[in-house]
């Protein structure tokens, strides 16, 4: 069975009923095709005859990321990304077979929320990540340097000197930058060289991973917003288990790209919904995952608002910490 769309469709989704569609077809492709996908929903005693919407498509836990290998029974790659995690050991892997798909999600998500990104320089204060291999984190910011090709595009570990030079120097000649940072880096670099950006876009990632003291998200962006002395920090909303990313523009709300929606699961009932404004697990709809599974139940806390829009409120008890999770 092939899929019978434009996958490259999934970027340019207007409505819900277009949406719903696509989310429709890819459910049931992945149904023949994704083996681990398919022994779960017949565990479930689902008749995919009778979905008919995506609010009644099954939700893979993530877990099953760090035990199968969940890949399209037709295509093979060796290529996959890994989850940083405490320990080396159960860590889930995502096998990408089409890296050009999730290069087009990673330029469509950015795209559509900071504009052309082609015009910025790219800044990594990402020591974790650099750490180690197979980070689609690293893989994300690396592509957005190639689209920039700006000489001054570069990571930093702990030369905290150096970035903050080539700060000053951009925001002093008015070019336009985006910092992509870990949590516990940006803290750490603005106790040693708090300063004014005007030019500069800073993205936080998450990532506190027990390196200092745990506060709320809202205190982390209060915190960096004083130190830089800008109106907004901005945040990045992924994992290693989705090929897209929402961003938060600002406040802790975050918006998804058209191949992206949040679902919020009722606490009590994991097979419905929660209403807007009720906070529960975190459902996540990928469209880009078209050749692993693009409907996830992750171990995330949120909160869907009316527009869409959604916020994330932690993790559930006794799930593992994640690199790329959000602040308690």
């Amino acid at each position: 069975m092939k899929a019978y769309f434009n996958k490259y469709d999934i970027f340019s989704l207007q409505s819900e009923e277009d949406f719903s569609r696509i989310a429709l077809q890819i459910f049931r492709y992945q149904y023949e095709n994704i083996a681990v996908y398919r022994q779960f929903v017949n565990y479930l005693n689902i008749d995919i005859q009778k979905v008919n919407h995506y609010l009644q498509i099954p939700f893979l836990p993530i877990e099953f990321f760090k035990t199968h290998k969940i890949l399209d029974r037709n295509l093979q790659t060796d290529f996959y990304f890994q989850s940083s995690g405490t320990t080396s050991a159960n860590l889930s892997k995502h096998f990408v077979a089409d890296r050009r798909l999730y290069e087009k999600s990673i330029l469509h998500s950015f795209c559509r929320f900071f504009g052309e990104a082609s015009q910025y320089v790219y800044l990594g204060l990402l020591p974790s990540y650099l750490e180690r291999q197979n980070s689609s984190l690293i893989y994300m910011v690396d592509f957005l340097m190639k689209q920039s090709g700006k000489t001054e595009n570069g990571y930093f570990l702990h030369n905290f000197e150096e970035l903050n030079q080539i700060l000053r120097e951009l925001e002093a000649e008015n070019r336009k930058v985006v910092l992509f940072g870990v949590s516990y880096a940006l803290l750490d670099f603005v106790e040693v060289f708090p300063q004014h950006l005007e030019n500069t876009i800073v993205i936080e990632t998450g990532g506190m991973k027990g390196r200092k003291k745990e506060i709320t998200k809202n205190e982390l962006l209060k915190e960096l917003q004083t130190a830089f002395q800008t109106e907004k920090i901005y945040s990045e909303y992924s994992m290693t288990e989705l090929l897209s990313q929402a961003y938060s523009l600002g406040n802790n709300v975050y918006q998804c790209p058209p191949q992206m929606k949040i679902l919020i699961r009722d606490a009590e009932d994991p097979l419905n919904y929660a209403s807007d404004s009720r906070s529960g697990g975190v459902n996540i709809i990928d469209l880009a995952n078209l050749h692993t599974c693009a409907f996830i139940s992750t171990q995330d806390v949120g909160r869907k608002n009316a527009d869409g829009s959604f916020q994330i409120l932690g993790r559930m008890d006794n799930s593992d910490i994640r690199g790329c999770s959000l602040l308690l």
